[in-house]
């Protein structure tokens, strides 16, 4: 009995002590917001710092609005009021609602120097924000202001951060603040630059390069020595973004030309209408988008998964007909057949200006195809690294059939000699179509692709038949892999000389190199073998 007696007068003594405790915590913030209401910026900016450091649930809410005009005080009463952008009004100190503000109320003033007291609080109040992604943020806009008076809220955030992202932001975040802080000692501002050397960006490059010149010799030499370092690997870095940023035209050209590589090689058409079955597949995926948006919402995530097969159905038999009705009459006169493709290209594109207006189309990017990644310093959007897969996907499904169908087994046998084909009882009239057809559904689903990074006009197929055009004659007509590998080329060679002679100049650069590079080798990089072409 006597044990329990003395824990319910234990109890008794936590509450009583809980019950004094809460209004002694309370009056300080209290104090501190009722110092707003004497309109002077002086007592503000106190009000401001002690608000800041309170860890009150209401600080960030107040200076929040002290910062968007939105914090009134009523001298009379000296009460302080937060006014929403919804028109309710809470006490500053309570939190409560109020039902209304009195008209005597009138907004906290600002300076400049208030101002940047405020937004320097604001950063404070994310550097121990509950969410770890919103302290990065805030240690990030630590690092790039090195405002001294964050040094003691970073080191305790610090000491106390188990988020290892977040850790490693902090860690920079002091070493920055710590290499502008006048009293700090050579040692602590060397091993603070070796922290912002290892972080190798174009921040740490710009915090080094804006530190004051009157450091001692040992800070300005390892400061000169990483600022080195760093622009040694930003070059690096800049060569692989510019690498991957070849890569992904590459597939581009890749994907527009390796159609034009098929009709090209087996039936030595050239297609000057092959760029608007590259158009006709991105206004099908268009119209599979305004479908769905209009009827079925929830599939739009799906809206390219229909749109491939649709747009490769449709440009191909569109490229069927086109060759039973036009290119099979024109079999051995080239120059008549570039005549008479580049006239059905106008007209095509006629119909589509005439169906869906000469204005640009919008297709959207479904949810996996957003946003992008950070890989070291390299910036990878998602289309492009799906293009880049899906280009590969087509390439490898493209050989197999090539190699292992009795269609593709066909289109081999007419590609290296014609009338032995024919003799062997191969239908040629058959396989050109089915030839066309096919080269002009690859160009469709190039169009699925291309509405994800280009414009939906009808000018579309036109932005890239030149460059299909190079990429077959380079890699060699009518061999896919060196399609394959002419894309890759053209398109790491157009990035890397864009930034050097600009994109004009490049684009000039890279056709006078193809055509010295013809003068050597006509028949390209891989040029395809059997009797009726040697011959």
């Amino acid at each position: 009995m006597h044990l329990f007696e003395r824990c319910r007068a234990i109890a008794l003594a936590c509450l009583l002590l809980a019950a004094t405790a809460i209004p002694a915590l309370a009056a300080p913030f209290e104090d501190a917001v009722a110092k707003l209401t004497t309109d002077d910026f002086s007592d503000t900016g106190d009000a401001v710092a002690e608000i800041a450091s309170s860890g009150n649930p209401q600080a960030g809410p107040i200076i929040s609005a002290l910062q968007d005009g939105r914090l009134l005080f009523d001298a009379d009463s000296k009460k302080v009021y937060v006014t929403g952008a919804d028109g309710s009004v809470t006490d500053a100190a309570t939190g409560q609602p109020v039902a209304s503000v009195p008209s005597s109320a009138t907004a906290v003033r600002l300076n400049n120097r208030l101002r940047r007291q405020v937004e320097t609080a604001l950063g404070g109040l994310d550097l121990v924000s509950p969410d770890p992604a919103k302290r990065v943020l805030a240690a990030e806009s630590v690092f790039k202001s090195h405002d001294v008076a964050m040094l003691p809220t970073v080191e305790t955030v610090l000491a106390k951060e188990t988020d290892k992202a977040a850790r490693q932001a902090f860690t920079e975040a002091r070493a920055a603040i710590i290499l502008y802080k006048e009293d700090a000692s050579e040692a602590e501002k060397i091993a603070a630059i070796a922290v912002i050397k290892a972080r190798a960006d174009q921040d740490a490059l710009a915090v080094l390069t804006g530190l004051p010149a009157d450091q001692s010799v040992g800070v300005a030499r390892t400061a000169a020595s990483a600022i080195t370092a760093i622009n040694s690997r930003q070059t690096l870095w800049s060569i692989g973004q510019n690498a991957w940023y070849g890569l992904s035209l590459g597939s581009v050209l890749l994907l527009a030309a390796i159609g034009l590589a098929i009709t090209f090689g087996v039936m030595g058409v050239i297609n000057m209408a092959h760029g608007e079955m590259v158009m006709i597949g991105a206004y099908v995926t268009f119209v599979v988008q305004d479908v769905i948006r209009t009827s079925y919402p929830g599939l739009f995530d799906y809206s390219l998964l229909i749109a491939v097969p649709l747009a490769f159905l449709i440009a191909g038999a569109i490229g069927i007909v086109i060759e039973r009705t036009i290119i099979r009459f024109l079999y051995g006169r080239p120059l008549e057949t570039l005549l008479a493709t580049w006239g059905l290209s106008l007209v095509l594109q006629q119909a589509v200006r005439t169906m869906f207006g000469p204005t640009n189309r919008e297709v959207g990017n479904p949810s996996w195809m957003s946003g992008a990644f950070e890989l070291g310093q390299l910036t990878i959007t998602y289309n492009r690294l799906w293009i880049l897969c899906f280009t590969m996907a087509v390439f490898v499904i493209l050989l197999a059939m090539l190699r292992y169908t009795s269609m593709g087994l066909e289109m081999r046998a007419v590609t290296q000699n014609r009338r032995m084909a024919a003799s062997m009882g191969i239908a040629t009239s058959r396989v050109d179509a089915l030839t066309f057809g096919l080269g002009s559904g690859i160009a469709g689903i190039a169009g699925v692709a291309l509405s994800q990074i280009d414009n939906v006009s009808p000018n579309l197929g036109q932005s890239y038949i030149i460059d299909s055009f190079m990429v077959v004659v380079f890699g060699g007509v009518g061999n896919l892999w060196g399609t394959l590998v002419g894309a890759l080329s053209l398109g790491i060679a157009n990035k890397f000389l864009e930034p050097v002679a600009g994109a004009v100049l490049g684009k000039i650069a890279i056709l006078v190199l193809i055509i010295l590079f013809i003068q050597k080798r006509p028949r390209g990089l891989f040029a395809l073998k059997g009797r009726a072409i040697e011959a």
